[in-house]
């Protein structure tokens, strides 16, 4: 007994010691700070905030309230967007980070790269640590000016999440001269060129269509399964569907409002599609591996596969399956406690029927590599440069808790087992 004692209060205290890791919440952080109260804003319209939140390591280079206004005064929502997203690195970076870059100069990855609309080297910032103590930013574009300076670090939860401010927007080469979208956005063009041809007749021919369109004015999130979904083995035949039924299951493929992957990655209950006519009908659930978004419908799971379009208000992603709603196709089997064979249902107890075979852990989604994370070289900074007046925290100033990597979770069993080993021998 006391073998086991010992062992049970080792292994809480190695969960304990590993089961949590620091969060970031850029909103809470930046309300701290009224002269970046216009950047934190924008982060919110375009739900960049979500996709900060949702990364593990990031570096944010916020600008004041004017240089933000400037911006936005002249541009729609869309391009605002994209030009802050070019200010939010896959990489954390510090003040003695910057001032410690090898050979001066490097490029950073940046969320903007992870679009999908950022050809060659649009994605990635120029960061230089020029002479006097002065650190420039620009294009990642050869040729590119750096136009910005750091100016001061801002925050630091190492090595989450950093804050640093920056004096002048960075600006790609084409990136101001995006296309705005718009109410009559060719839908059915993009999702076609997308493989999604057989979810387009039937809309089309539904009249869902004209919903979508009414929809995207004000935000919408459409999930397409792709060609192959519908071929799938196990899809009900959709010819034996209502109207109605059809065109509840078409709208449940969608959401009423922009909901890209970050907030898709932060979604922590059931959300509602267009299908939703009460309290917890046709729901999803959100399912979150890495950066790999699954939708769980109660009767099977799709991967979020490839973003078809990301342009406030209007999201288009394409899925690997059709999604069942519970209401139209009934609850997924229970798994089996036992290994009973499958038995036909009657009214007497029997032995529960084994589930389907689990279908494949999902692929990762694609998107363009960050930079590998490293911990910032030490260095001094040179004596003229920003001051580092950041207000770092450690561990126990993060705002929410999440689950320990998955890395930790092995280091913890492989210590467990080696002490029960111990202990038992």
């Amino acid at each position: 007994m006391g073998a086991l004692r010992i062992i049970t209060i080792l292994i809480v205290s190695l969960l304990a010691a590993g089961s949590v890791v620091t969060a970031h919440n850029i909103t809470a952080i930046l309300s701290q700070f009224p002269e970046y109260s216009e950047f934190n804003n924008y982060l919110s319209q375009t739900k960049l905030d979500d996709e900060i939140n949702s990364r593990e390591t990031i570096t944010v280079l916020v600008l004041n309230n004017g240089a933000v206004s400037s911006l936005a005064a002249k541009h729609p929502l869309s391009v605002v967007k994209g030009v802050l997203s070019l200010h939010i690195l896959l990489d954390y970076y510090d003040n003695k980070k910057l001032h410690a870059i090898s050979d001066g100069t490097t490029l950073s990855t940046t969320l903007y790269q992870t679009t999908g609309n950022s050809p060659g080297n649009v994605g990635f910032v120029n960061i230089t640590d020029l002479k006097g103590g002065k650190v420039g930013f620009g294009s990642g574009v050869p040729g590119s000016k750096l136009d910005s300076s750091y100016t001061k670090s801002v925050k630091q939860i190492p090595y989450n999440i950093s804050v640093l401010e920056i004096d002048a927007p960075i600006i790609a080469p084409g990136i101001l001269t995006a296309p705005a979208p718009s109410a009559d956005v060719n839908i059915t063009g993009l999702l076609e060129k997308a493989g999604c041809k057989t979810f387009v007749k039937l809309i089309t021919d539904t009249g869902v269509l004209k919903v979508f369109q009414t929809a995207a004015a004000k935000g919408l999130t459409v999930f397409a399964p792709s060609d192959e979904a519908f071929k799938a083995a196990g899809v009900p035949d959709l010819s034996k569907l209502s109207n109605a039924e059809l065109v509840a299951l078409l709208q449940y493929h969608a959401l009423a409002t922009y909901t890209p992957k970050g907030s898709l990655k932060t979604a922590k209950d059931p959300i509602s599609t267009l299908a939703t006519n009460g309290a917890g009908k046709y729901d999803l659930t959100v399912e979150t591996a890495g950066d790999s978004v699954t939708l769980d419908s109660g009767v099977g799971t799709s991967r979020v596969a490839s973003t078809v379009l990301d342009s406030t208000p209007l999201c288009i992603f394409t899925v690997d399956n059709v999604l069942l709603p519970t209401e139209l196709f009934g609850k997924s089997p229970s798994p089996s406690p036992s290994l009973s064979p499958e038995t036909s249902p009657s009214s007497s107890p029997a032995p529960a029927a084994l589930s389907p075979e689990p279908a494949a852990a999902p692929s990762p989604f694609l998107s363009p590599p960050a930079p590998p994370t490293s911990s910032p070289t030490a260095g001094p900074a040179p004596s003229d440069g920003p001051t580092a007046d950041s207000q770092n925290s450690n561990a126990s100033n993060a705002v929410d808790g999440v689950k320990a990597p998955s890395l930790i979770q092995a280091l913890v069993t492989a210590s467990v087992s080696v002490i029960i080993s111990s202990v038992m021998s």
